[in-house]
């Protein structure tokens, strides 16, 4: 300890030592000297809460030329290279060491193989640079749910972003005093040419599930580089495993029932989704879009948002469909772009915003025109598929009250959702917990899309959307899941979504804004306000009421024939969709809880009874109303 204050005293200013130094500390003080002579920086700035630390990232930014200023103050857009997109599931490995295992489903590498491999990259990575030393909170501070986080990083880009997205950890720090539960995560560029990261082919993620400290090296994009995203997601599960709480990917939102009645509901979805947009619902609040955290307090769930902010998919966003976030993307307040394309002027454009796009300008490629193909002969579209914007939810008009509660919000329902064309229908609700968290949640597919390295379209298991970021088991994160509800009084109801169910000809049978009533009905089940019809696999609507929350928000006439089309049950394509996950937990997951092959024997029993009755495809007018 003597030798890692001496470093400091001897690489930092006398102003960002005694910053350091009145953390009383000593594993963080290691953390931060050993990354020092890793890394060798030519200088060190110490991050406080002060907001005009956060001003000094995004002058830095700019100045170093990670962010460009746009036409509206305080909006910036950043450049990730070309081949530096999405999140590289491939080089996103755990640590592990002799003797562990987390099961073949988990990338993993032997711990020292991958410290030595990252080490080597990190080595003198940010010599004639500036080192950032940053504290940040997860979940409100203060709290139950918080837990501190020191972020080291060569990238004001990172350090902006996170200033962002996350509450300020400094003085979190000195609450905590010289405790060593905290998540540390050291991260550099390496080898920049014109300002983004350039050997690709080093890019590594590297998780050390026993020291709760992530490597990251040779990257931009935000999910590599933001360390408390999606890394510091794999810490958490870890960490809420040993200690009998939850992290999960969910967004965590109030929905606006009858009488000023306000319920609030999580939510998981893999990326592209419609996460985000279920989230800022209009007439809704948001209390957070991606992490979630969820501990039992008398005897009932609570939940936080992990961040502030949001890290969104820009795609599509538009002044019709999303029209809080478009408000807040063309106004002045804080906002982040990345990949998306930069006219003449200044002002950022992306993929599906509404007007037509400029046929040139600059975006992820360098100076692009229309009609521009990459080297193997692609097209190149003006804005990146997975571009993104960085923003404070406190900039939001539908923010929700309760976003800081150190208490977090009483969870009514979850729900689960994904891209599924033939299967599930609009929305359901599952008979009880156990079958929510099986057929719902260990059951859940979706097709891929741009957030991820690989191809789009393809049918994918995503065991509660969090599949990317587990770090325990499989088995055992399942078998969290249902234990959880144990000890409290009436759990929160569990829902499947589904907004890309298709007809024979691929049109979609659902409008982009039908989500709304989907879960205004939701939240009318778990007040017990509405009866349902029993299919073999849970609860659906009443066409009535669907026709009556149709009108009263949406000012739209619902007919029968499309509340028929919409919500026939599909026999063959459920017992199929039992089948392809079932041999997926029978090959893969060797500690899968039996309880799963009952409830999906259970659920196969009652779809193939149905079918003897009804034939392969039932209408929802033909069954039961409980």
């Amino acid at each position: 300890m003597p030798e890692a204050i001496n470093l400091l005293k001897e690489k930092l200013t006398t102003e960002h030592y005694n910053r350091l130094i009145a953390l009383d500390n000593p594993k963080m003080h290691e953390f931060v000297a050993d990354a020092i002579e890793l890394c060798n920086p030519s200088s060190i700035f110490v991050c406080t809460d002060a907001p005009e630390d956060r001003e000094y990232f995004r002058k830095l930014a700019i100045k170093n030329g990670e962010e460009i200023p746009l036409n509206i103050p305080s909006h910036t857009c950043h450049f990730d290279g070309f081949y530096d997109q999405a999140r590289d599931k491939a080089q996103t490995k755990y640590l592990l060491p002799p003797g562990s295992e987390l099961g073949e489903s988990l990338n993993c590498i032997e711990k020292s193989v991958g410290v030595e491999e990252v080490r080597s990259y990190l080595k003198d990575s940010m010599v004639g640079r500036e080192m950032l030393i940053c504290y940040w909170c997860l979940g409100p501070t203060g709290s139950d749910f918080s837990i501190p986080c020191i972020q080291i990083t060569d990238s004001p880009y990172v350090a902006h972003s996170e200033s962002i997205l996350y509450r300020p950890g400094y003085e979190q720090f000195k609450k905590i005093g010289s405790s060593p539960d905290f998540f540390r995560f050291l991260h550099s560029e390496g080898a920049l040419a014109n300002a983004v990261s350039q050997n690709i082919d080093k890019r590594r993620i590297y998780i050390d599930l026993e020291e709760d400290v992530v490597y990251s090296v040779n990257t931009q994009y935000g999910g590599n580089t933001i360390g408390l995203k999606k890394l510091a997601l794999r810490l958490a599960i870890q960490k809420g495993s040993k200690e009998g709480w939850l992290a999960e990917h969910m967004f965590v939102m109030g929905v606006h029932g009858p009488a000023e009645r306000v319920t609030y509901f999580a939510g998981a979805f893999p990326s592209a989704c419609g996460k985000t947009s279920t989230s800022m619902l209009p007439a809704q609040t948001v209390v957070g879009d991606d992490i979630a955290y969820f501990r039992k307090k008398n005897r009932r769930i609570r939940s936080v948002n992990v961040e502030k902010g949001i890290f969104g998919i820009i795609r599509d966003v538009n002044p019709k469909n999303d029209p809080i976030i478009y408000d807040a993307l063309t106004n002045p307040c804080e906002v982040i772009f990345s990949n998306v394309l930069i006219d003449k002027n200044k002002k950022p454009h992306w993929l599906g915003m509404g007007p037509e796009l400029p046929t040139e300008g600059t975006n992820h490629s360098g100076k692009w025109h229309e009609g521009q193909i990459d080297a193997n002969g692609n097209k190149i579209t003006a804005s990146h598929k997975n571009a993104r914007y960085c923003l404070n939810i406190p900039d939001l008009s539908n923010r929700d009250p309760l976003l800081d509660d150190p208490d977090g919000v009483p969870v009514g329902g979850i729900i689960y959702g994904g891209r599924d064309s033939d299967t599930w229908v609009p929305v359901e609700q599952a008979f009880n917990w156990t079958e929510g968290i099986i057929i719902k949640g260990a059951a859940l597919e979706s097709e891929t899309t741009s957030a991820t390295l690989g191809k789009e379209g393809v049918r994918t298991f995503n065991l509660m959307s969090n599949l990317d970021f587990l770090s325990i088991p499989l088995g055992r994160y399942i078998q969290n899941n249902l234990d959880f509800a144990k000890d409290v009084d009436n759990p929160p109801l569990i829902f499947s979504v589904n907004y890309f169910l298709k007809d024979k000809d691929g049109k979609y049978l659902n409008g982009m804004a039908d989500k709304k009533v989907w879960l205004l009905w939701a939240e009318l089940c778990v007040h017990g306000d509405v009866a349902a019809v029993e299919t073999p696999t849970g609860l659906i609507p009443k066409y009535e009421d669907l026709a009556k929350l149709f009108k009263e928000h949406l000012n739209t006439e619902y007919s029968q024939a499309s509340y028929v089309r919409q919500f026939t049950i599909r026999i063959p394509a459920n017992l199929a969709k039992l089948d392809r996950v079932e041999k997926i937990y029978r090959e893969k997951v060797a500690d899968t809880p039996h309880l799963l092959y009952e409830t999906f024997e259970e659920v196969r029993k009652r779809l193939k009874a149905a079918q003897a009755k009804f034939g392969d495809y039932i209408s929802p007018i033909d069954l039961i109303t409980r």
